[in-house]
């Protein structure tokens, strides 16, 4: 690979090192990291920030039917806008993209603290579900913008460790929030952070010069749309709302296989896809995509059902039982930013999602074996392991996918990964859930007195404070029955995780590249930084400060660009 020149010592405007910053361009960048990071967690918390106020909302607002639709409408609507961010991401720029996702959230946020009922509660997490969306997958798009591939591992990193703080202190702030000022503020506690990312959006990025109309895929995003609220209600219902082989299952089962058969033939035919076909032909994409997807099943079935089993089973509160979640994630935060610097120090990550993922299913085995007498630090030691597994895994597979396209694609790419990772999230939630409330309901109908099995509902009413008010020969049957009904569930997952461990050895370790597409790169940072001011890239009769061209292909074919 050779730069050619057009006038600068370097040929392309950038620093004579390759992946040297110039001067003044770490702090600048550094403030764009600081507004993006604000950006994840914001959407990052509010997955996790009502687990605990949930109890306190439903019976303020008379909602208990509707609980599950708090969760659902915030996860159904952030799965369906993230391939759309990506797309328009490319097409378009991020920069207004992204402000105009911190305004949506914020904008739920405001729905939410004032909601006067279930209803506008719902609609309140749909807002900030469209605006959550656009969060997670702009912002890691953007770093791909103004980081190159080998320093972007210790940013990816770093966005690992945003999620794994936010699935420890989302639950604590809630009960925090909740027990002091009131739940409401769950939703106000969003404003001061969304006001400063949005300022960081507003003063550090430059937005992108749009030449052409952008072709929307109106029809893909709607089959998309569709596809994906018939699987995410079909897992959110099954096992709970109505038994699997139920009628409405089964139909929304059949409409999700029909979307996504009409998506794929839309996108055969249609000039701008939101996930185009071509991106399934990349080798990498698809070993990585499927990974992250069978990693994620494995997670947020741990993520969902172990803080519910510490309770019940040491007697910890609500509280205690998110603090015992910290050893996993505190060890998922430092994996993940050793990660992240080892790749931007040696170039060197095909071992990391192999490593991680077998990790992890070393410490699915461990899960698996628990009994109702192991000793809770056992307990923490071996999420500690799991921790270390996702660590390792979660945002390098992320950084494969980035590493396979051009940055003119890298929003579509990242977007489609995250989105099948998402999935199987909610799949994997959906899916272990409902085994365990059904291994659980006949587990107690056999082994419990029937007085005792009618006060706990089989199972469906009971609740840390019910079993301690019982006696200590009930207490001990009931806590044994949670172990046999959820802890070998873990072994089940055991081969998902081989399976994204073999796919894992398959994947091609590319060469990072150490600068960026060079017409790329000035959208994402403001003027005044160094790097926007490279007039060497630009063609006859451009002003480099009203932006780039991207009439051409992304880094080929333009003045400045890489030659192979």
């Amino acid at each position: 690979m050779t730069q050619t020149s057009t006038g600068s010592s370097t040929g392309s405007g950038m620093p004579a090192a390759a992946g040297q910053a110039p001067a003044g361009r770490k702090p600048r960048l550094a403030l764009v990291f600081v507004a993006l990071v604000l950006a994840m967690l914001l959407s990052a918390l509010n997955q996790t920030i009502l687990a605990t106020a949930l109890p306190t909302i439903v019976g303020e607002l008379n909602g208990a039917s509707l609980m599950l639709w708090v969760v659902t409408a915030f996860i159904l609507a952030s799965t369906i806008m993230m391939p759309i961010y990506g797309k328009l991401g490319d097409l378009i720029g991020r920069k207004y993209l992204l402000v105009a996702a911190i305004l949506v959230f914020l904008a739920g946020s405001v729905v939410g603290a004032l909601a006067p009922d279930m209803a506008w509660l719902i609609a309140a997490r749909v807002l900030q579900g469209i605006g959550g969306g656009g969060l997670m997958i702009l912002s890691q798009a953007i770093i791909a913008d103004v980081v190159p591939a080998r320093d972007r591992g210790k940013y990816m990193g770093a966005i690992g460790g945003v999620f794994a703080f936010s699935s420890v202190v989302g639950p604590l702030v809630g009960g925090w929030l909740t027990e002091g000022p009131g739940w409401r503020w769950t939703f106000w506690f969003n404003l001061p952070v969304g006001v400063l990312a949005l300022l960081g959006a507003l003063l550090f990025l430059k937005p992108r010069a749009i030449t052409a109309r952008p072709k929307l895929d109106v029809w893909g995003m709607g089959l998309l749309a569709a596809a994906t609220t018939c699987l995410v209600l079909a897992a959110s219902w099954a096992g709970s709302s109505y038994p699997w082989h139920h009628p409405v299952i089964l139909s929304l089962f059949g409409g999700t296989v029909a979307a996504a058969a009409a998506f794929v033939l839309v996108q055969r035919r249609t000039a701008e896809p939101i996930m185009p076909l071509g991106l399934f032909r990349d080798r990498n994409f698809n070993l990585a995509t499927v990974a992250g997807l069978l990693t994620a099943v494995a997670m947020f079935g741990a993520l969902g059902y172990m803080p519910t089993y510490l309770q019940m089973a040491s007697g910890a509160t609500a509280t205690g039982a998110g603090l015992l979640m910290i050893p996993m994630m505190g060890a998922m935060l430092l994996a993940s930013l050793t990660a992240g610097m080892l790749v931007s120090r040696t170039g060197r990550y095909k071992w990391m999602p192999v490593a991680g993922s077998a990790v992890t299913a070393g410490a699915l085995v461990l899960l698996g074996l628990v009994h109702a007498d192991t000793a809770l630090w056992q307990i923490c030691l071996v999420l500690g392991l799991l921790g270390v597994g996702m660590g390792l895994n979660m945002q390098i597979l992320v950084l494969v996918v980035q590493n396979s396209f051009p940055l003119r694609q890298v929003g579509t790419a990242t977007a489609a990964h995250n989105f099948f990772r998402q999935i199987g999230a909610t799949l994997g939630s959906a899916v272990v859930g409902s085994l365990f409330a059904h291994r659980l309901t006949d587990l107690l109908v056999q082994r419990l007195p029937a007085s005792a099995a009618s006060s706990t509902g089989g199972g469906n009413s009971l609740t840390p404070d019910l079993l301690h008010t019982m006696p200590a020969p009930v207490q001990a049957v009931i806590v044994q029955s949670y172990n046999e009904a959820m802890m070998p569930l873990f072994l089940l997952m055991i081969p998902l995780a081989v399976l994204a461990t073999v796919l894992c050895l398959f994947i091609a370790e590319k060469p990072l590249a150490t600068t960026l597409e060079p017409e790329v790169m000035p959208e994402a940072l403001s003027e005044g930084n160094p790097l926007a001011g490279a007039g060497a890239d630009a063609g006859p009769g451009d002003d480099p400060a009203a932006g780039p061209d991207l009439r051409g292909s992304a880094g080929v074919g333009q003045a400045g660009a890489r030659s192979r």
